[in-house]
Formats: structure tokens, C-alpha cells, sequence
């Protein structure tokens, strides 16, 4: 993660955000009253999905199971009924 303060941040605004995109690379960006975090859109769709796949009951535990099972187990992904 890359720190910066904000007065930093405000001169090469357009040059991080460009890292970020490029490498999901997070700034926290610290000013007198607190801190900021950037993420790229892609970092941040990717925690929502987190989110809501951990708030659906049983997920957790089915996520960590598939994880676990050897890929022979699995059905070829043309087989799967959508």
C-alpha cells in the first residue's frame, strides 16, 4: 500500500490513480483529520463480492469445501446447468 499525505496526493493525483488502476496497488491517503484509502474499481468490486458471498448462510462453508475438493470430483464446466 502506498502512503501519502494529502498534499502529495494533490500534486501527482492523476499518476496514482493511474498505478492504482494499473496495479491495484491501495494509497492510503493521511490528512489532519484521519486517514483515506483508494482502491481501483476492480479491488473494490472484488470486496463487495467478498462481502456478500460471506453474509449468504452455509457460503462460507461451501466456498471452503469446493476449494478443498480434488479437481477429478469436479464436473467439467460445460456440464453445468445454468
Amino acid at each position: 500500500m502506498t502512503n501519502i499525505n494529502i498534499t502529495n496526493f494533490r500534486k501527482d493525483i492523476y499518476e496514482l490513480l493511474e498505478q492504482t488502476i494499473k496495479y491495484n496497488e491501495p494509497i492510503n491517503i493521511s490528512t489532519k483529520n484521519g486517514n483515506a484509502v483508494v482502491l481501483s474499481e476492480e479491488d473494490y468490486n472484488g470486496l463487495m463480492e467478498t462481502v456478500y458471498l460471506l453474509n449468504v448462510p452455509g457460503m462460507k462453508e461451501k466456498l471452503i469445501e469446493g476449494k478443498n475438493e480434488a479437481i477429478e470430483e469436479c464436473i467439467a464446466e460445460d456440464e453445468v446447468k445454468w
